[in-house]
């Protein structure tokens, strides 16, 4: 029986994605350095994949390529986190109002119901990763139901900086009872059809979370994340 090698696009991928979950879990932290080909032996690979994963998590900002040196993956400095915030709460917005305008039913809006439970669950559980995951669930839910391909792409080009940031931050911060009572009342405002209000909901919501994360730079004395 002949297997057919896998083409070398979907190794490329699969170097994208476990490199990208090592940064995002930071295994391989801010200021990590490697070269192309220990990356490539770390993940049992040949370089060419490797590259091309590389090159893209270059476009994406979350590494730097340096010639003869290989990989360095950039940290989150504060202004970067107040910009990525200041992004992700327009777009948001943005696809909390397409959202809305739809009206959407009870059914519809399951999937966010149904992650805010689960963040509820978490908290009371003291699983603060059970409860990213759960509210990380609830945003990308909100994106797939506003149906804008190109809106989402641009959140996700920005998604991975701030989850890694708010992974560093998950026990700095205070307990996030917060996010739980603000995703139920957004979720009003999107069954209510209430564009203006789910846009306004939502803003509060993420501003709130930027001025916590922004508050532990300074309270740590963080250069970057």
């Amino acid at each position: 029986m002949n297997i057919k090698p896998m083409p070398t696009a979907s190794l490329a991928d699969a170097a994208y994605d476990k490199i990208r979950q090592r940064i995002l879990d930071n295994a391989w932290p801010p200021g990590y350095r490697a070269l192309e080909q220990e990356v490539a032996l770390a993940l049992g690979m040949s370089r060419t994949p490797v590259h091309e994963a590389l090159v893209r998590l270059h476009a994406e900002r979350l590494i730097d390529l340096v010639p003869r040196h290989g990989m360095l993956v950039l940290p989150v400095s504060p202004n970067d986190m107040r910009e990525i915030y200041e992004v992700l709460t327009a777009l948001e917005c943005m696809a909390a109002e397409l959202v809305a305008r739809k009206k959407p039913s009870s059914r519809e809006l399951a999937p966010l119901t149904t992650a805010t439970d689960e963040m509820e669950l978490a908290l009371k559980a003291d699983d603060l990763e059970a409860w990213a995951r759960a509210d990380e669930h609830f945003h990308v839910a909100l994106l797939e139901l506003a149906d804008n391909k190109l809106l989402a792409e641009a959140v996700m080009k920005h998604w991975d900086r701030a989850h890694r940031a708010r992974m560093f931050s998950l026990r700095l911060r205070p307990k996030p009872v917060n996010s739980t009572q603000e995703h139920r009342a957004l979720l009003a405002r999107l069954l209510a059809g209430d564009a203006e209000g789910a846009a306004r909901e939502n803003r509060s919501h993420r501003e709130r979370a930027s001025r916590e994360l922004l508050a532990i730079f300074e309270q740590y004395k963080l250069a970057h994340m």
